[in-house]
């Protein structure tokens, strides 16, 4: 039905149906508390399942009250400060306001004509993102979407910089801490099931600068060819950040493209108090950033940067230098955000939650019944609940999965769990800054109530 387009003489019906989606969002929000929600009693699976999408209900207010049942009423907990799970922050409402303007417009990045205006607008943010980063003035970059594209789009460039018909000899060394991605951008460029080489770290999970010189001169001995380093700034599991300007020097000395992910850390390059953390990423050949992450954007706002831009090319920089494919025109939520909140506005966001998380981690380090394992490098905390009597780790382990299975069939509060060695650990990822001191201290003590009584049931009363 021609009334369901968005054209000149649909513009009333536009309006009124965007307006009660932003008002339902908004009312869901507002009412849904500063805790997480409990695990509804009715999945939505089976409503899921008895939904027939060949008989539409004809009605925005209907197709609203039938999502908010399927899915509003759960997607919304990460809005809330005690949701502290993933890298995924709260979105600023200048992006929401610029995602709300793309979807309506749509126009895509792949031709000029009917977005010069955003090719250019995606080239101002891409420039300053390089000044930002120091590139130099040679520097280019591109937005892309979420997932691994980013690093597969600089680990090509590292690949074509070798020109080695052999795959067999490509090696990509990579931080222990770092993310898996690079294995799977590895994989998906055709290299060998060897082709990662894992460097360690030290325990505050940075990349040991002696071990990368091993290997280095380990490849270089048995004739194979580093195509590529990736170090790490703000490791997925600890924010640890990789001493760069030394992982750089050992880069140039031996000639090999160093790849800098900043995917969480990129909300340091607005900081006016802690961009010296990432002293060095001058130096790299490529760099990926994840406004997502730490500049407070929509999920799947990220670019990669080089710093020669003529890899990029042979396609003229300018409006029509990324006619590959149809591309969304992401950088418009960045783009409003700097034009209404400013650049220090969003540093100051992030340092907000860097504060927070070094303030949690002071709770627990003074706080006997739980075992922190690092000072954050960025707003991360990994820890675990001890139980005041001698018990096994493996029951140790158990009591803190429980714990944070509690919380979240509660819907007292929503935190992850990694793997350290052999043990398990608990974590808090801290980008919200409306979580308080106050908040991560009920959710401690709510961990410990739970895991003490998982461990009396199973072991009888602790202490």
């Amino acid at each position: 039905m021609r009334s369901h387009l968005l054209h000149d003489t649909t513009t009333e019906r536009y309006r009124r149906s965007v307006t009660e989606g932003i008002e339902r969002v908004a009312t869901r929000a507002a009412t849904t508390g500063r805790q997480s929600p409990a695990r509804t009693p009715e999945p939505p699976a089976p409503r899921l399942a008895a939904i027939d999408l060949d008989r539409p209900l004809g009605d925005t207010g209907l197709a609203l009250d039938e999502l908010d049942g399927i899915y509003l009423r759960d997607t919304l907990s990460f809005r809330r400060p005690r949701y502290l799970a993933h890298l995924h922050c709260p979105v600023v409402i200048p992006a929401a306001v610029g995602e709300a303007v793309l979807a309506a417009v749509d126009s895509p990045l792949a031709t000029r004509d009917p977005s010069a205006g955003g090719a250019l607008i995606e080239r101002r943010l891409i420039d300053w993102t390089a000044g930002r980063l120091g590139l130099g003035p040679a520097a280019d970059g591109v937005f892309t979407g979420g997932g691994t594209r980013s690093t597969v789009q600089a680990l090509t460039l590292a690949l074509a910089r070798t020109g080695d018909s052999d795959p067999a000899r490509l090696r990509v060394l990579a931080s222990e801490a770092g993310h898996f991605g690079v294995r799977t951008a590895a994989g998906q460029l055709g290299l060998g099931p060897d082709a990662v080489i894992t460097v360690p770290g030290d325990p505050d999970g940075r990349t040991r600068v002696l071990a990368l010189a091993r290997e280095l001169a380990r490849c270089e001995r048995a004739g194979l060819l580093p195509m590529a380093v990736v170090a790490t700034a703000g490791s997925t599991d600890f924010g640890s950040i990789d001493p760069l300007p030394e992982i750089a020097a050992l880069c140039a000395r031996y000639g090999v493209w160093l790849h800098v992910d900043a995917s969480y850390s990129c909300g340091l390059l607005a900081s006016r108090r802690n961009r010296h953390r990432l002293a060095g990423i001058e130096h790299a050949d490529s760099v990926t950033v994840d406004y997502h992450k730490s500049f407070f954007q929509p999920v799947g706002s990220r670019a990669v940067l080089v710093r020669d831009g003529s890899v990029l090319r042979p396609a003229p920089r300018g409006a029509g230098r990324e006619a590959r494919t149809a591309r969304r025109f992401d950088a418009l939520t960045l783009w409003m955000t700097l034009r209404v909140m400013g650049a220090d506005a969003v540093g100051d966001l992030f340092d907000e939650v860097c504060d927070l998380a070094t303030e949690g981690w002071r709770l627990l380090d003074a706080d006997p019944r739980f075992e922190v394992l690092m000072e954050p490098a960025l707003s991360t905390l990994v820890f675990r609940y001890l139980p005041p009597v001698v018990t096994g780790p493996a029951d140790i382990d158990r009591a803190n999965l429980h714990a944070r299975k509690a919380l979240f069939d509660s819907g007292d509060a929503v935190l992850a769990d990694t793997k350290v060695g052999a043990r398990r650990y608990l974590k808090l990822t801290l980008l919200d800054p409306a979580t308080t001191p106050a908040d991560l201290g009920a959710v401690l003590d709510l961990i410990s109530r739970h895991a003490e009584r998982y461990l009396a049931e199973r072991l009888g009363p602790i202490g």
